[in-house]
């Protein structure tokens, strides 16, 4: 039998549990790993150790870690779940998730998500998961979703490609691999994983078009009224891995921008402004501060009764991709609301 989705009686029984639950709340957290090693890259590696003390401390803390469908299914209906709540994923399908972070997880009763890229699996390329391996997690309730065949550059043309016809080749090859993860574990969850968190609106709108969700990887709390084409993650490899600023990230919430501009975070400039439209919140709109690269953005506020600010950088920005991050805190909760614009300059 395909399980293709969380049945309603899956949401019914939430609603009826939340009321046994402390708080519910709108909004959950999404956590991004790659490798659960330390002989792996660094800039995509956590080490058994560091990953164990993660999962501790969200056990110890009043966490509540739920499956990823659950969480975006809830979410996307309106439905509160648990304050605190949690996912937990990997991105690529590397061998340590099967070897360090399933028997882990399973210590701890812990629900992920894996998403995978095909090509590598089919080929058994070194220090990937196997399809038995895969097939083992998906039968113990592990969610396996999707990240391309490839792992392309999905902004990346081909030379003298049509509009057309690169839409089509992604298309093409986000729905092989979505028939190979149904083929061998009978799943078709429709969650795709951008590759390196890269897309624009013509991508999103394949994805909306073939009933896709997105999962990106810029920061922050999803909620309510999130991009369900581009949902923020946590990455947490590399220095991102440290506990002590991961614990902030876990505990984030989510804002409610009920308008961003530009909405292709994809830019041809190395200093580009952006405005936001904040809803009102449990947070003063005079607290709100947005930073890039650790440094505080210049702000604007264009309407601060109608909660529009706009962002005008004074410096530019080296490399493909980066985020301008915007955070207020809760008061008398030590939380805070955290929002990201993802930059992409693929030339």
């Amino acid at each position: 039998m395909i399980r293709t989705m969380p049945s309603t009686f899956l949401y019914t029984l939430l609603a009826l549990l939340l009321p046994w639950f402390a708080t519910a709340a709108e909004h959950g957290v999404i956590l991004q790993y790659h490798h659960v090693a330390t002989d792996t890259p660094p800039s995509t590696s956590i080490s058994p150790a560091d990953f164990r003390s993660h999962l501790e401390y969200l056990q110890d803390n009043g966490f509540t870690v739920i499956a990823l469908d659950q969480m975006i299914e809830s979410l996307r209906n309106h439905q509160q779940i648990p304050d605190k709540s949690v996912a937990i994923t990997f991105d690529d399908g590397y061998l340590s998730i099967y070897e360090e972070a399933f028997p882990t997880l399973r210590s701890f009763n812990f629900p992920f998500t894996v998403f995978i890229s095909t090509q590598p699996i089919d080929d058994r390329q070194a220090n990937f998961m196997t399809w038995a391996q895969i097939r083992e997690m998906a039968d113990t309730g592990v969610v396996i979703a999707n990240h391309m065949v490839y792992h392309p550059y999905m902004l990346d043309r081909l030379q003298e490609e049509s509009d057309d016809a690169w839409i089509n080749r992604l298309r093409a090859e986000l729905l092989s691999a979505e028939e190979r993860i149904q083929a061998n574990t009978g799943e078709s969850f429709k969650y795709l994983a951008y590759p390196y968190g890269e897309f624009d609106l013509q991508i999103k709108r394949m994805l909306e078009q073939e009933g896709f969700t997105g999962i990106a990887q810029n920061s922050g709390a999803m909620g309510f009224y999130s991009d369900f084409l581009a949902l923020p993650r946590y990455p947490l490899g590399s220095i991102y891995a440290n506990l002590e600023t991961a614990k902030i990230k876990f505990d984030s919430l989510a804002f409610h921008v009920i308008e961003q501009k530009p909405e292709n975070p994809v830019t041809s400039s190395t200093s580009p402004g952006a405005t936001l439209r904040f809803a009102e919140g449990e947070y003063s709109l005079d607290q709100i501060g947005c930073f890039a690269n650790s440094q505080r953005i210049p702000m604007n506020w264009i309407d601060r009764d109608q909660g529009l600010l706009e962002l005008v950088p004074d410096q530019e920005y080296n490399g493909r991709r980066w985020r301008y991050i915007c955070t207020a805190p809760k008061p008398g909760t030590g939380r805070y609301f955290w929002y990201s614009l993802q930059w992409i300059k693929p030339d």
